[in-house]
């Protein structure tokens, strides 16, 4: 690995790799020997010159994105063996299964891959790359993906690079399996890689809960929520949603399903619109989207969970449920749960925690990442 460049951190700032953290903050950088472009591998050593790990540089924030705290080589064995063991380990929670084909196959540095996102549905691998370095291994990752027997797979990036199929032949609207369910994804021109499948045991939850009540769903995107209520004997559903497109896959998914005479789509702004309405609903549903990708833009966020749960609860009729979540991984689980608890005290209700909701085992956190753990939830009961 002669030609991999070499950054040396500071004194005292080695602890957190030794802990197996996965990130390089640039304040932690003391010099930086070589010209690394971004995306290229680059060798961590301490100020004294132990290796601590190699992995992407990137000129930013996070300078570097550890692969291995090993010094071995990171090319075609190594992706082959890393992505293998994590589709291993989904085989062995059961995915895929006659019920789920839609799945997480890789989750990021939950896999001790930082910057890799595979998603597949029925059979379909698409990755998000969440850092240049994983954008350069896209052939790697691709050959790899053929030899574990995904024929078809399509890169989809986070930027506004255009989405391309890699191999195979891939339709921009794919159907795919969620505990019974059939979904339509949007594999090409959707949110994230098409779907949610950070939800699934969410989704699950609220199915056991919904048989014959009226379930409001804000935020709904493609109806996922929706549909896993119908699916559990709700007695009518409402997706609230300002994307018409959106709440276009969902009408498709209630009459996938068999569910056209009982879903409701709603295209409005979702906040003013929860405020100001004088229904009440045994069940609501709120999954709004990350009011915060960075700590610069946390406070706001705090305070519009805070807005959206105040009317939340004050909308949920007495002894109904409210399932909350943030995906803000700036947004840790007490700070939603002291939001959530102001929010309840500013509505005047009396509120039972019942669960604390958490994303699924196919989205692994390393116990040396906890920022891995993003998805947060609570299921409430509003007396």
């Amino acid at each position: 690995m002669s030609n991999v460049s070499t950054i040396t951190i500071k004194k005292g700032r080695e602890k957190s790799l030794q802990r197996k953290h996965p990130w390089v903050f640039s304040g932690a950088v003391q010099s930086i020997e070589g010209n690394p472009k971004d995306g290229e591998l680059a060798a961590v050593m301490s100020h004294n010159k132990d290796f601590l790990g190699i992995g992407h540089y990137q000129n930013n924030s996070i300078t570097v994105k550890i692969l291995s705290f090993e010094n071995e080589p990171i090319d075609q064995v190594w992706y082959d063996r890393k992505i293998g063991e994590a589709k291993t380990m989904r085989e062995a929670l059961g995915f895929p299964n006659k019920l789920t084909n839609a799945y997480r196959l890789v989750h990021g540095e939950g896999d001790g891959i930082p910057g890799l996102i595979i998603d597949v549905y029925a059979g379909v691998a698409v990755i998000q790359s969440h850092s240049p370095g994983i954008t350069l291994a896209l052939k790697n990752i691709t050959k790899t993906l053929q030899g574990l027997g995904f024929e078809n797979v399509v890169s989809k990036p986070v930027g506004k690079e255009k989405p391309q199929v890699l191999a195979g032949e891939v339709n921009e609207i794919t159907n795919a399996l969620e505990s019974g369910s059939t979904y339509q994804i949007d594999i090409i021109g959707g949110q994230k890689t098409g779907f949610f499948l950070d939800q699934r045991d969410n989704r699950d939850l609220l199915n056991s809960l919904a048989k014959d009540k009226t379930v409001f769903n804000v935020f709904s995107y493609t109806g996922g929520f929706s549909i896993a209520a119908l699916m559990g004997g709700a007695e009518k559903v409402f997706s609230v949603d300002s994307s018409a497109g959106a709440l276009s896959l969902a009408e498709q998914n209630a009459n996938a399903n068999g569910f056209a005479d009982k879903h409701v789509s709603l295209k409005v702004d979702a906040v003013p619109y929860l405020e100001n309405m004088t229904d009440t609903y045994p069940i609501i549903v709120l999954d709004p989207p990350a009011f915060a990708k960075h700590k610069s833009a946390r406070h706001n966020a705090i305070q519009a969970y805070r807005r959206i749960n105040e009317a939340a609860i004050k909308k949920v009729e007495k002894g109904g449920y409210l399932l909350t979540f943030s995906c803000s991984q700036v947004v840790d689980k007490q700070m939603f749960y002291d939001t959530i608890m102001s929010a309840a005290i500013n509505a005047g209700r009396q509120v039972q925690v019942l669960k604390h909701l958490r994303q699924p085992a196919d989205h692994p956190v390393s116990l040396f990442h906890p920022e891995g753990e993003y998805l947060k939830g609570l299921l409430l009961r509003i007396s």
